[in-house]
Order: C-alpha cells, then sequence, then structure tokens
C-alpha cells in the first residue's frame, strides 16, 4: 500500500478557511513537495523547523514573504513527504501562491485527500479521518470535544478491543469445528456463551455512547405542535431567547414552519414551530398544517403543546390529581391521534400555567413526559431544557462520549445482532458452523468501522465530503 501512495502526484491546497485573514497556509504532500518549495522558495529548509523564505512565482517575480515547514514521510500527517507555506492570508495571494504550486509540477488536492492519504498509509484509522471532519464542521464546544476524543483514537480503541475478542473466539470455534479430533468441546463449555454475553453487552455500552455522540453532531429535531394559540410560538421564543416568532391572540397565526437552532449545554437543537392543527378552509392555512404534519412526520420528538388554561381535559385532571391526570393527557393525545406520527416519542407540554393555576412539574404518566410550564414567564423552561437533554441520552456532566456518525451505528448494531444470532445458535441448537459464520460476518461489520474491511466506493463517498485542503 506505501508504494501505491509514494507513486502518487504531488498535491497541493488552501488548507486555511475562505476569506480574508492575518495567516494563509498552503499545503503541499508527495514525492515532489519539497522540490517544489525550493523552486518557489530557493531554499532546502531543515525538517520540522520554520524557516523565513521569499515565495515566488515560476517567473521568479515575489509574491510574498512568509515561512515554511517541512515533513519528511513517512513522519507526517500523510505519510509522505508534507511542506507548508505560511504567507499572509489575502485569497487572491493564496490563489497566486497555490497556481505557483502547479505551475512547478503539483496538482490541486481533491476533497479530503490528505486525509484520505493519511488513512492509506496507515497514519489514522477510518474514524479518526472522519473525526477530522465533525472537528472542522463542529456546531458546539460539546461537538467539538467529542471529535476531538474520536480523533485521539479513543472510538477506535474500542472497536478494535472488541474485535480482538471477536476475532479470538471465531479461532477458537473454528478450531473446534476443523479440528474434532482434538476434542475442544465448546458447546458444552459454557465459557464460549459467557464471552459471547460479554462481548453483547459491550457492544451495547459502545452502541450507547456512539448513539450519543451522533446525537451531538447531528442534534435534535424538535417539532412543536399543537391546537391554534396553545402557545407555540411562545414556546418557540422562550426556547430561542428571543422574539423569532410572531405571537398574537388571532388564530392561525402561524402559518408556515418557522425555524431555529438553539444548543442546549452542547447540544444541538434543530426547533420547528408549525401551524396549528384544526380544520380550516384558508387554503394557506390549510398547506400550513400539511407542512406540519409532514415536518412531525420527520421529527425525533413532538412537543405537543395544550392550552391549561381552556382545555376541558385538563381541568378534569383538576378533581384528583393521580388517575384524572393520566385520564387527560390520554384524552389529549387520542384528539391528535390522527395527526401524530405513530413512533415518534412525544412530549405533552401543558401550557399556560400562569392562568390555569396548574404547578410547575414534569412527570411520568403512562409512559408520557408531562410537562407543566408557562411559555409567558418562562416558568418551568429549565425543566423543558433538561427533559429535551436526557431524552436525547445525555446529562449535563456528559464528558466522555466520541462523534459517531450514522453508519457507524448501522455496523455497531449489524455486529450485535449476529452476535445474538451466534449465542443464540449456540445455546439452543448446538449448530457450531453457523456460529462460526456469524462472527464472521461481525467481525466484518466491526471492521468496517476503522477501515480494515472497506469498499472503494465507501471511502470515495466519506472523503469526497471534506474541506478541500485536508
Amino acid at each position: 500500500m506505501d508504494d501505491l501512495v509514494l507513486d502518487r502526484d504531488t498535491i497541493a491546497a488552501i488548507a486555511t478557511g475562505a476569506g480574508a485573514a492575518g495567516i494563509g497556509v498552503i499545503r503541499l504532500s508527495g514525492a515532489k513537495a519539497f522540490e517544489i518549495v525550493k523552486t518557489l522558495t530557493g531554499k532546502n529548509p531543515a525538517p520540522r523547523k520554520a524557516a523565513l523564505v521569499t515565495i515566488s512565482d515560476e517567473n521568479g517575480d515575489a509574491l510574498d514573504e512568509g515561512l515554511c515547514l517541512c515533513f519528511p514521510g513517512p513522519h507526517s500527517f500523510t505519510g509522505e513527504d508534507v511542506a507548508e507555506l505560511q504567507c499572509h492570508g489575502g485569497p487572491v495571494l493564496l490563489q497566486l501562491v497555490l497556481r505557483a504550486c502547479t505551475n512547478a509540477g503539483a496538482r490541486r488536492a481533491e476533497p479530503g485527500e490528505f486525509s484520505q492519504r493519511a488513512f492509506l498509509n496507515g497514519k489514522i484509522d477510518l474514524l479518526q479521518a472522519e473525526a477530522i471532519s465533525d472537528l472542522i464542521n463542529s456546531g458546539s464546544e460539546a461537538a467539538a470535544r467529542s471529535a476531538k476524543r474520536t480523533l485521539s483514537g479513543a472510538f477506535s480503541q474500542e472497536v478494535d478491543a472488541l474485535l480482538q475478542e471477536l476475532i479470538a473466539l471465531r479461532v477458537f470455534v473454528e478450531a473446534a469445528i476443523d479440528f474434532p479430533e482434538e476434542e475442544i468441546d465448546f458447546i458444552a463449555d459454557s465459557d464460549v456463551l459467557e464471552r459471547l454475553a460479554t462481548i453483547e453487552q459491550r457492544l451495547s455500552e459502545v452502541l450507547a455512547v456512539a448513539r450519543r455522540g451522533r446525537t451531538l453532531v447531528d442534534g435534535l429535531r424538535i417539532v412543536i405542535a399543537g391546537s391554534p394559540n396553545a402557545g407555540k410560538s411562545s414556546l418557540l421564543n422562550q426556547l430561542a431567547e428571543e422574539q423569532r416568532a410572531i405571537v398574537t391572540n388571532i388564530p392561525g397565526t402561524t402559518r408556515d414552519l418557522l425555524r431555529e437552532q438553539i444548543e442546549i449545554e452542547g447540544l444541538p437543537l434543530h426547533i420547528i414551530d408549525t401551524a396549528g392543527l384544526r380544520e380550516a378552509s384558508d387554503e394557506v392555512e390549510q398547506e400550513g398544517i400539511r407542512r406540519a404534519r409532514e415536518a412531525m412526520g420527520e421529527a425525533d420528538r413532538i412537543l405537543l403543546v395544550v392550552d391549561s388554561a381552556l382545555d376541558s381535559a385538563v381541568d378534569s385532571a383538576g378533581e384528583s390529581a393521580a388517575e384524572s391526570a393520566g385520564t387527560a393527557v390520554a384524552e389529549v393525545i387520542a384528539r391528535f391521534s390522527e395527526e401524530l406520527p405513530a413512533d415518534t416519542p412525544i412530549t405533552v407540554v401543558f401550557n399556560k400555567a400562569d392562568i390555569s393555576g396548574l404547578p410547575i412539574a414534569l412527570s411520568e404518566i403512562d409512559g408520557t413526559t408531562v410537562i407543566y410550564l408557562s411559555a409567558l414567564t418562562g416558568d418551568g423552561l429549565e425543566l423543558l431544557r433538561q427533559h429535551l437533554l436526557e431524552s436525547a441520552g445525555l446529562s449535563s456532566d456528559s464528558g466522555n462520549d466520541y462523534s459517531a456518525r450514522e453508519r457507524h451505528i448501522t455496523a455497531l448494531e449489524s455486529c450485535s445482532d449476529h452476535v445474538s444470532r451466534g449465542r443464540a445458535q449456540l445455546e439452543h441448537h448446538g449448530a457450531a458452523e453457523l456460529v462460526a459464520e456469524d462472527l464472521r460476518n461481525a467481525q466484518d461489520e466491526l471492521g468496517s468501522i476503522t477501515g480494515q474491511f472497506t469498499s472503494d466506493a465507501l471511502l470515495g463517498e466519506i472523503f469526497s465530503s471534506f474541506c478541500i485542503g485536508k
């Protein structure tokens, strides 16, 4: 694999962000990187030492004065010879320096090509490569920290440890199949079942952390729904901490989706305020309600807002608390049953507690989270924020998560399914060959996460989403 990488073109790209800046960086990687630096600067800088240079174009005309750093392979980010030219960060100037590099023998890098070369040269695994992109695109401090943990190898170590356990168990099972004369009675050996159960438990734990990490990267899509004038837009304004939605006493004020992105202790929330759900004759309002239904179908969680000052179901809950509260929640959900997606989690928000006199509280009623609050005064909003944080599997002290992507979650789930199936085959049928096959499939799934067993098509898809220069 090293030979394939060393024979490649030398690539060059602007490694700093778009727009004017104090400093800009041009990065080169490949066999001709140092030769190109010599052509443009007239110097051969010592490895890993910054040298002051004059950067010139292919005609010898000076472009800028800056610094040059050289990192000989294989001890560099990509594993190849890498050079960086640091100059003033004007967009036009950087393009001139990049053009000088290409005229001197480099070609412009494709998106993610530097990271792809680092992966192919064994400098990083695929998880770490993806974490570079996640770190650059982090939308919150928590997301940046989780990406940094993955980049440092925390996620890879978890996956590799599980992979080694799977391989060791698979070797044992296949040895029992291939060499029956050795009398390895693995079927009667309870240790095999225990090892499978242990792997299954560890997969469950890693999967839970990975799901939290994915949520930190992608955030939650929260849709605020309910009847007109229940206080949906007021709730959006409180969560956003600014007046984003128009609030009036006129039913049907909100006619289109209103989107806002906020953050709660590092968790990105994509909040969508919707038109009130009711029978409407107005064509524009009908379209708003249709869009509201569509948004609910794509939500991670729905906040179903009820006006507790007017709702008869809530009034009936005032007679005796626990039993009638359950009835009230059931009636509210039943009323909107035709509108609500079957598999989307719902939080019932009894709003306008300042008018109805209901106590500010959060409770679980028949498996549904219910919050009593006032979007007007803000009382109870902190309960809602903590509830949203916990519904994502996070808490205010979550600090050991790592960034993950949908493909990682899918691979871990599939691996867990194979291990569970293998354990069932052993426990109920003593089917050695089927256990071995499930272990092989589980191994392949885990290997795909770090890139040990990954198709070229998947690699192309992953690295094409990277920034140019990374």
